[in-house]
């Protein structure tokens, strides 16, 4: 076991804090707490809003476990304190946790033990209410033809046990998720790794935790449920020094690295014999922040375990260690790339050598149980001995079902688990097999939660895999990309927290090329498509899409697929993205249903003729960069074939039939949600007009409109959706496919609902959708779109939240910028305001809705580009004001120092985002060019020009609308940010779908 990585499992009242160690501490070198964005070194430790005080929600058929927390007070419901129902309640309830060994501490005078009584109360009022919904579906389903065949029945009544039992169940998945994040993103097999629990509450939940991990072992200190204060007394001194470096490690720069290595140890060994250390207790551990030239992901490596060499330096072979682990990451190396080096990092170490005295007992007896109770497991109530962990000898062997209870935890020992006292006093468990639970197809709304955790997961890997082993800048580091999966029928089943735009139109993207190849797809095909006709959002989007065979079934049983925004297919300009384009070939290149691997055969020269076949046309060039092209279009082969092999894993643990069951369960809890919100909807609505029917109208820039008349069945809880009198097709590029309103659509939808719920096919169910053909939300099958898919879906956003009331205009654009040349060429969109909505002030300088990309880092921009950026800052009293401020947008100026082609497509240069309820419009943007002779020119909201060393570009992007009008005595109080109750989350896992979700 000493020679496990192991997994650090820490469950406190409010969180949990997930870790993972391999013989070296796992660091960050940027993190963001309470919104705020920290640049240092700290240990990676991600914190998930899952802990013994996250509260227990039954929402549209769905069990919901946080992020809320009840917190210390009023705490649990058990605590006597009118709190709600927690997880702690739960573990209570089944027996897990017994009152007569906690303190009397509880109620409002502090002197009452745990109340059993009051858990048991709203225990058994929250499962009349999920009773109460289940019988009213069992009705609904005896009255009515089910529209999938697999939903055709639902679970009988529950009781209050198998309640509490759910919601440990989905507790303990949703604890799962971030350590297969942290584990599977990085190369490593979550399976063989120790799970290290402590925290007052991981005891009760380690060896189910532990099961569903596939990890045989778990490893309780004996202090485990003060394991941070204890580790603090026994934690030794640590200082580190770092400075950057731009040195390419090759052995010219051997000697200045070796020299920079010992002027930085000798600093940190000097700090440290300040403060009392001698040199017997220093060491120092050398780093350097390494990364391919050419490449933004840099990796902090140390050469333990590869000793120097004539061709490394004195500290030890940097260069192997680094390609060790960038293979291990990211599937890949670049070997025909120099290594460069960012920083030289030194920790040194002043060892404070206390050790942890105690002394064992080893009496040769068996262990006896001071008492014996019942608890409730998968199989019911189960006799269950119950041990204090203070008598037990080392050595001791004890089968579950048991509790071992200490003063500062309890440990729950499953049925099939066997828990052993070592020779230092520490409980180490051995995880037997998973239960024999035999699921069927009938819906369980304990699993429906699960398996929504699960196909999430499978989404979210996907994405892992896709940036780590992508190359280009646009997907590793803004990460413009999707993946999804996708039921038999196309059907969106469930997508990652990735770019809201790609959603609804990869559904219809799956959903053509079924209609279109049909039996034509075999196992080991994958399909390139990016034509709008098929579904796509524009050109440089590259969806690949891969069917998922299962053995004795002729047709695909899942489709996975991944879209990725190439930086440059071809087409008039650089990048891409012309902002004067007319038709669809000068975008790039067109895909409507290539095979990209055939027969398991990557179609490497087939898809670089496509690739290059835009030089044909007039003014058009093949892709700029092939290298990148077919480099991302491998990662994304690679994204899909890990989803094609989780979902495999997934249907030989619970059989295909019971897969597919869920995968329509779970859309039909998307259906009910979205039912439910427009039922409540409809009853405000009619309150207050007496009328059904919503509509509304805004612009775009050259005065197009788009229209939309909802008009909603309250009964039902459904609606149509219709754009008719939406303006014609444009001659610019500013059309939007209809996959585009699609997603748009269910976007809006998504947000409408107010909970957390699946965003899958089952939200567009109760909506009906007319666009009118021939015009800007449906244009002809060659018109020019790039412009659609990044200005106009804002708009359709705008004008859905419009009809409903639910926020003032957002910025409303995406402000693309590109510049480029024959030799470089660049993409990026820039930040705005946000709209204010009830109760909230609108963000300021923040993607909003249907993009969340990152922006490049103001160090490599310049480094890498021919190009100073001069200010970026907030742009002042841009937010449109009200009783709550719309979001400010950004004032950026790029200053160019080469001669390059900026192409500029921006939107809301002319109409303001709009203001509701009697709050302000925000402002509209401005493009400015300050030529280096002195003159300034307006660029308009489209442009491509040409720039000389010297010139200087000026964006001011568009500030959110205000929401309410605003009060003549407004204090300064109504801008602050809004507080949250939930717990916040933290950790690189948090950092990365923080980065895919925006700021």
């Amino acid at each position: 076991m000493e020679k496990k990585p192991v997994i650090g499992f820490d469950m406190g009242g409010t969180s949990t804090d997930v870790s993972r160690y391999a013989g070296q501490y796992e660091h960050v070198f940027e993190a963001t707490t309470a919104g705020v964005t920290l640049q240092a070194p700290q240990l990676d430790i991600n914190t998930v809003a899952a802990g013994g005080g996250s509260r227990l929600f039954f929402r549209s058929g769905m069990f919901v476990v946080g992020p809320e927390s009840a917190g210390a007070h009023p705490g649990p419901a058990c605590y006597r304190k009118g709190g709600p129902l927690t997880v702690t309640d739960a573990n209570l309830a089944l027996g897990r946790l017994l009152p007569t060994f906690f303190p009397k501490i509880f109620g409002p005078a502090e002197d009452e033990p745990l109340s059993l009584g009051e858990t048991m109360k709203q225990f058994h009022h929250l499962t009349d209410e999920i009773n109460h919904f289940l019988s009213l579906n069992q009705s609904q389903v005896g009255e009515n033809k089910p529209q999938n065949n697999v939903v055709s029945n639902v679970q009988s009544e529950m009781s209050v046990e198998e309640v509490a039992m759910g919601f440990i169940r989905v507790a303990n998945e949703a604890m799962c998720r971030p350590i297969r994040a942290l584990t599977q993103a990085k190369g490593h097999d979550t399976s063989q790794h120790v799970l290290a629990c402590f925290g007052g509450a991981g005891g009760q939940h380690a060896c189910a935790i532990a099961r569903a991990l596939g990890m045989k072992t778990v490893f309780i200190h004996k202090y485990s449920g003060v394991l941070s204060a204890y580790g603090l007394a026994l934690a030794d001194v640590v200082e580190e020094v770092q400075e950057p470096c731009s040195l390419k490690y090759e052995q010219q720069s051997f000697s200045e690295l070796d020299c920079r290595m010992d002027q930085l140890s000798k600093r940190c060994s000097d700090t440290l014999g300040s403060r009392g250390f001698n040199s017997g207790q220093i060491t120092t551990e050398i780093f350097l922040h390494l990364r391919y030239e050419g490449t933004d992901c840099a990796l902090m490596v140390t050469a333990d375990g590869y000793p120097g060499n004539p061709q490394s330096c004195r500290a030890g072979d940097f260069r192997a260690a680094f390609t060790k682990r960038y293979k291990k990451e990211f599937g890949f190396t670049i070997p025909d790339r120099p290594i460069v080096v960012d920083d030289i990092r030194v920790r040194g170490c002043g060892k404070s050598g206390i050790t942890s005295a105690y002394k064992p007992k080893m009496e040769h007896r068996q262990a006896k149980p001071v008492m014996t109770t019942k608890c409730y497991f998968e199989e019911g109530y189960l006799e269950t001995s119950v041990y204090l962990w203070e008598e037990l000898p080392c050595g001791v062997s004890i089968r579950g079902p048991a509790i071992i209870i200490d003063k500062n935890s309890t440990i729950l020992v499953e049925p099939s688990c066997e828990a052993h006292l070592t020779n230092k006093g520490d409980v180490c468990l051995t995880v037997g097999s998973d239960h024999n639970f035999i699921l069927g197809t009938k819906l369980n709304t304990v699993q429906l939660s699960i398996f929504s955790h699960r196909f999430m997961s499978i989404a979210e890997q996907m994405g892992r895999v896709l940036q780590r082993t992508s190359i280009s800048t646009n997907i590793k580091e803004r990460l413009d990309f999707s993946c999804a999966v996708f039921g038999p029928d196309g059907g969106l089943v469930s997508n990652a927290p990735h770019i809201p735009v790609h959603l609804g139109a990869m559904q219809e993207t799956v959903q053509y090329q079924i209609r279109s190849l049909g039996s034509k797809l075999k196992d080991g095909d994958v399909i390139l498509s990016n034509h709008p006709c098929a579904g796509g959002s524009h050109l440089p989007d590259l969806t690949v899409i891969t069917p998922v065979f299962r053995k004795g079934v002729n047709d695909p049983v899942f489709f996975v697929a991944s879209r990725g925004h190439h930086a440059d297919i071809g087409g008039i300009t650089p990048g891409s993205m012309p902002p004067h384009s007319t038709s669809l070939q000068q975008e790039g290149a067109v895909f409507i249903s290539f095979k990209l691997v055939s027969g398991g055969v990557f179609q490497e020269e087939a898809v670089t003729e496509a690739l290059m076949a835009p030089a044909q046309y007039p003014g058009s060039s093949g892709t700029r960069n092939l290298h990148d092209n077919l480099s991302d279009l491998r990662a994304q082969v690679a994204a899909n074939q890990r989803g094609s092999q989780l979902v495999g894993e997934l249907i030989d643990t619970y059989g295909l039939a019971v897969v597919q069951a869920y995968m329509g369960h779970i859309q039909s809890n998307a259906e009910l949600a979205v039912r439910d919100m427009l039922r409540e909807f409809a009853q405000q609505r009619r309150e207050q007009t007496g009328s059904l029917e919503v509509e509304s109208e805004d612009f775009m820039d050259d005065g197009s409109p788009i229209r939309l008349r909802v008009q909603i069945d309250e009964e039902e809880g459904s609606a149509v959706f219709d754009f008719t009198g939406t303006g014609t097709e444009v001659w610019g590029n500013c059309n939007a496919p209809r996959a585009i309103t699609l997603s748009a659509l269910i976007y809006c939808l998504r947000c409408m609902v107010g909970q957390d719920i699946p965003l899958n096919q089952g939200c567009l169910k109760p909506i009906s959708v007319i666009i009118p053909p021939g015009s800007i939300l449906q244009p002809s099958q060659n018109a020019a779109v790039v412009g659609g898919n990044v200005l106009t879906s804002q708009r359709v956003v705008d004008v859905i939240f419009k009809a409903f009331e639910v926020c003032a205009a957002s910025q409303g654009c995406m402000n693309n910028i590109s510049f480029g040349s024959e030799k470089v060429g660049y993409y990026e969109t820039v930040a705005g305001g946000a709209g204010a909505g009830p109760g909230w002030n609108g963000r300021s300088g923040v993607h909003s809705h249907m993009t969340n990309t990152r922006i490049t880092d103001p160090e490599i921009l310049e480094k890498r580009y021919p190009v100073i950026l001069e200010h970026f800052s907030l742009r002042p009293d841009s937010g449109g004001a009200g009783q709550h401020c719309g979001g400010d947008g950004v004032i950026r100026r790029l200053l160019f120092r080469s001669e390059v082609v900026l192409s500029v497509l921006t939107e809301r240069r002319v109409t303001r985002p709009y203001g509701l309820k009697g709050g302000e419009d925000g402002a509209a943007g401005l493009n400015l060019l300050h030529r280096a002779d002195g003159r300034v020119l307006n660029l308009g909201a489209k442009t491509s020009v040409s720039l000389q060393p010297g010139d200087m570009f000026c964006l001011y992007t568009p500030g959110g609308g205000g929401y309410g009008r605003e009060e003549g005595n407004r204090t300064p109080e109504a801008k602050r940010r809004r507080l949250y109750e939930t717990f916040p989350e933290r950790g690189s896992v948090f950092e990365y779908r923080l980065a895919q979700e925006g700021v």
